[in-house]
């Protein structure tokens, strides 16, 4: 038994290749995730306006308010992972260390307490800004690991990927499911204590899978620099000329900004521009088109490359937003749900390949610099997403206040076009402005292998080095 495992551990330094066991737990990582956060991401907003009973300006100022906090966070947490050195590796603590306070936050976040106006959006504060601290806690080390999981350029597009899989896959199911159980939990006419219950579950579910990940992946990428804490100024050198970080963070930024205003606002959309509001969870359930985009990935990568597989997807996201604006034109239900599929299908290259391109920015900062600082390359990309999703949901609120939206009332015409415009026409600003940022990227399949084999051979040498001097 002894043997084989060791042939295992050979096989993972020599190939990069990883276990099943492995893979599958690094998927179900962000399966959690996903269903939780997208609980909080799809229906908050309208959780807060339309049953907690804020207004949508208050709600949209909370959004950009987090946002900013997050500014400190987020790196905070990348500079936290540098610094730590434990038996588990750098990243891998975290999973455990900060379940529990997330899985409490994501409950606080649905829970109502009978309280004046303002006591409301203090309430909404500390709970919104503490799900989002907490949540870079756990989150961020899930794409802070993956260059240290394994050095194979295949392995990382297959991890990658699986993660793609089980997070589109979570957030379709507890987009689908929500409602129908926001009304089993509570009945037809206690939304609030429907969404309490189902904030307990989705927590629950969080908590137990963020165990089982922590038990079964580990950290095989060992370097001289991941072997010991990095200080701040040495961890930010990997920064320096970053070119291929550059570009991911600000895709990160751009392309959650324009999700999130769409996502936030399904149900306002099928509610009152269309009148369907009994539709929203078949809209949202085909978010799972992304699975099958998703799913073949790793083939069209092998035949376009990383740089020309995103910028498919962009362009099919934008065809399909196209689509989208045409049937919320006409409002015409079958035109809607064929802009949906098409947009989703897009969006899966998209989000199965933004990890990857982080790992690879890792390895350049250390080839550029010589400076291998997982955490805040990768921390900062993560700050950028949720600051993007976090000035999305500002953009919302400030739009919904400006058409003088009013909860669960026929809209003005107004109202009805800032609904239209959170839900098609600002994704699709986001989605042309990311299609050209992609364009700039210039780490090229060619220049990658250069990279990889300058990267080999350095840790090669430390690695003798090392031996030697153990010697």
């Amino acid at each position: 038994m002894m043997t084989s495992n060791h042939n295992v551990v050979q096989n993972q330094q020599v190939t990069g290749k990883l276990p099943w066991n492995e893979r599958f737990s690094y998927g179900l990582s962000d399966f959690a995730c996903s269903f939780t956060f997208s609980l909080i991401g799809t229906y908050l907003m309208y959780f807060y306006t339309d049953i907690f009973g804020i207004t949508a300006a208050a709600v949209g100022t909370l959004m950009l308010v987090a946002r900013v906090i997050d500014a400190l966070d987020g790196p905070f947490w990348g500079i936290m992972i540098d610094h730590t050195h434990t038996k588990w590796g750098r990243s891998r603590p975290y999973l455990l260390w900060f379940n529990a306070p997330f899985t409490i936050f994501t409950i606080l976040c649905f829970t109502t307490p009978d309280l004046p106006m303002n006591w409301k959006i203090v309430w909404a504060y500390v709970t919104y800004i503490g799900i989002n601290v907490f949540y870079s806690a756990v989150n961020i080390p899930l794409t802070s690991i993956l260059p240290s999981m394994t050095s194979n350029p295949d392995e990382r597009v297959l991890l990658s990927t699986i993660r793609s899989l089980f997070s589109n896959f979570g957030g379709t199911l507890i987009s689908v499911i929500a409602l129908p159980l926001v009304t089993l939990f509570g009945g037809s006419d206690n939304s609030r204590k429907g969404f309490f219950w189902l904030a307990v579950m989705a927590a629950l579910v969080f908590f137990v899978i963020y165990l089982i990940v922590f038990a079964n992946i580990r950290e095989h990428v060992k370097t001289r620099s991941s072997e010991k804490a990095l200080p701040i100024k040495t961890s930010l050198k990997a920064l320096k000329n970053n070119w291929p970080w550059v570009i991911v963070v600000g895709l990160n930024f751009i392309y959650w900004l324009g999700m999130q205003t769409k996502g936030q606002v399904t149900i306002y959309f099928f509610k009152y521009n269309l009148e369907r509001p009994g539709l929203v969870s078949l809209a949202l359930f085909f978010n799972a088109v992304g699975l099958i985009s998703v799913f073949i990935t790793p083939y069209v990568v092998t035949k376009l490359g990383k740089k020309r597989t995103l910028l498919t997807g962009l362009g099919i996201s934008i065809g399909g937003q196209l689509i989208l604006g045409l049937g919320a034109q006409l409002l015409n239900i079958p035109i809607v749900i064929i802009g949906t599929i098409v947009g989703n299908f897009g969006n899966g290259f998209v989000g199965a390949l933004i990890a990857v391109l982080l790992a690879d920015a890792v390895d350049y900062g250390e080839w550029k610099n010589n400076v291998r600082a997982e955490g805040i390359v990768t921390s900062a990309s993560s700050f950028t997403a949720k600051f993007g999703m976090g000035l999305g949901g500002a953009i919302t609120g400030m739009l919904l206040s400006a058409g003088h939206y009013v909860p669960n009332k026929v809209q003005s015409a107004s109202a009805l076009f800032s609904i239209e415009a959170n839900y098609v026409w600002v994704p699709m600003i986001a989605l042309v402005i990311s299609f050209i940022l992609i364009l700039l990227y210039r780490l090229t399949p060619e220049r990658e292998k250069v990279m990889r084999r300058d990267l080999a051979l350095k840790h090669s040498r430390e690695d003798q080095e090392d031996l030697n001097a153990a010697q």
